[in-house]
């Protein structure tokens, strides 16, 4: 779900680097340095899950996987996600450097959302767990998607249309999304919960 160069407007792309920038920040202030590891690893597996690319639009469709991102790392998504894009934009030409703000809130700040939605009820029994996980990893998706349709929308009203293409084709991703989320937790229940949030570190 990255935009592309020269397709938002300067207000947009001026306002997704503040937000970028603020969330980044918040990110780096309450990592813990026992967890720059496993920040790593998952920016990582970010960066890998989005490289397969279909166009849509001025977007496109992939596995994001900023569901599990966000549920095991907080506020610190944002920076392992601005550091899987950077490099995305560098080695690939996925998304864009002016619009490395805007794709940053994109991705990051669903993940950030749903950690709190979702987060608190990882600790449960499995019914609850999981379907928890499953509905992080789905509307972390949908969330992006809708991030994707307001910048477009906020950039040309005339965007609405592609809007509504963008968060369609991301439907069965969702659904794919949600189903890695819970098997992930599922996993790391039985062989490290103190990676999921609630538990002890």
């Amino acid at each position: 779900m990255h935009i592309a160069e020269g397709v938002l407007s300067g207000p947009v792309i001026a306002a997704g680097m503040a937000v970028a920038g603020a969330g980044t920040a918040i990110g780096l202030k309450q990592l813990d340095f026992d967890r720059i590891a496993q920040t790593g690893i998952l920016s990582a597996s970010f960066f890998v899950a989005s490289l397969v690319h279909v166009p849509v639009g001025p977007s496109s469709v992939h596995l994001i996987l900023n569901g599990i991102v966000g549920l095991m790392l907080g506020w610190a998504a944002f920076p392992a996600i601005l550091v899987a894009l950077v490099l995305q934009g560098i080695l690939f030409g996925f998304g864009g450097i002016t619009t490395l703000g805007v794709n940053t809130v994109i991705m990051a700040g669903p993940a950030v959302i749903c950690h709190y939605l979702f987060g608190f009820m990882i600790p449960k029994k499995p019914p609850i767990s999981l379907t928890a996980a499953f509905g992080c990893g789905a509307l972390s998706v949908f969330f992006a998607a809708i991030f994707v349709g307001l910048a477009l929308v906020f950039t040309q009203e005339s965007f609405i249309e592609v809007s509504g293409a963008v968060v369609a084709a991301n439907l069965p991703v969702m659904i794919i999304e949600g189903i890695i989320t819970a098997f992930c937790v599922a996993f790391l229940k039985k062989v490290q919960p103190s990676l999921l949030p609630g538990y002890p570190g």
